[in-house]
């Protein structure tokens, strides 16, 4: 027969083990969210300097478009200028030698034909009109990649937060803590979504 003095005793050490067998499970399915967390930081990460990488090389490639254009546009002008020279000289020189007036004309036809294909040149795309619908629409793509670049950097930041909230949860064994860190985990990956396809437009940062 079971001495009546044992009972809470046994009672005290069932229970004990219980508490100990549950901290323990709740440790492991911590350790393992915490690595799912991880595993979502670093793609976020990859967005995030993805979403950089292009936004750098963008502006640049922007800047170099007009820039070309603006050239473009100089020399366009000079053979403008030129041609414009020319039938000015033609003008004050009715005199001349119809031979001399049809080289100055052949001349004059030249240097349109040079400007109007500074001006635009379909055939190889490197005219000015060409060269400043190009930059528009490497303008468009810079855009979007700076328009990517806050959701990842809010995300990342989140999902570090979660990490450090679910490692103190371990330790403490808080289950509190470990759920902050889920809402915060659930925030970053919504940012992480809106960064990778811009459901939502967000400020550039």
């Amino acid at each position: 027969m079971v001495d009546q003095t044992d009972i809470p005793e046994g009672v005290h050490e069932h229970h004990h083990h219980t508490e100990e067998g549950g901290d323990a499970g709740f440790r492991r399915w911590a350790a393992i969210y915490l690595g799912v967390v991880a595993m979502l930081l670093a793609i976020s990460s990859l967005g995030g300097g993805k979403a950089t990488k292009e936004m750098l090389a963008l502006n640049i490639r922007v800047s170099d478009t007009y820039a070309f254009a603006q050239a473009k546009y100089l020399r366009e002008t000079a053979y403008e200028l030129a041609a414009d020279q020319l039938e000015a000289e033609l003008a004050a020189l009715p005199a001349i030698p119809d031979t001399a007036k049809a080289a100055i004309t052949a001349t004059i036809d030249k240097y349109h034909k040079q400007a109007a294909r500074f001006a635009s040149d379909p055939s190889t795309h490197e005219g000015r009109k060409e060269l400043l619908a190009k930059a528009k629409e490497l303008e468009a793509e810079r855009d979007h990649a700076e328009a990517q670049d806050p959701n990842f950097q809010f995300a990342a930041a989140l999902f570090q937060i979660a990490i450090v909230l679910g490692s103190v949860s371990i330790v403490a064994s808080s289950r509190a803590l470990i759920g902050l860190s889920a809402i915060l985990t659930t925030a970053a990956v919504l940012l992480t979504i809106n960064g990778f396809f811009l459901i939502v437009p967000m400020p550039a940062g």
